[in-house]
């Protein structure tokens, strides 16, 4: 992130998010909102917490993220939640079924004329 005012919000470790979601100045963020720039950083698997997401919203707005209003930041919390409740977790997903092998008649029946590590499906 570049513009010095409003990197006031952001440090080190949340800018670097940024730049690997592909965010790398704030117009960037601004064109996408902040709700949707904090998605994009948990989707890529790192663990931010609401901060950065007031944080983004208070560098939008020109503020410390501590000033922007309580229903503001109640309001970016619910949107928050509600896209989060769309990405993928591995403790909604059920667990895989056992996976088995087996051969059939069609590999009894094997051609001589096939090389013998082909797979055949």
């Amino acid at each position: 992130m570049t513009d010095a005012p409003k990197a006031l919000n952001i440090g080190g470790k949340s800018a670097a998010w940024l730049r690997q979601v592909g965010l790398r100045t704030w117009d960037d963020v601004n064109a996408i909102g902040p709700v949707e720039a904090f998605l994009r950083v948990k989707r890529a698997g790192f663990k931010p917490s609401l901060n950065l997401l007031y944080a983004l919203e208070g560098a939008m707005i020109g503020c410390h993220w501590q000033q922007v209003d309580p229903d503001r930041r109640a309001q970016l919390a619910a949107e928050a939640q509600a896209g989060a409740a769309l990405l993928p977790s591995a403790k909604r997903m059920p667990p895989a079924s056992a996976v088995t092998t087996t051969m059939g008649d069609a590999h009894e029946a094997h051609d001589e004329a096939e090389a013998p590590d082909a797979l055949s499906f």
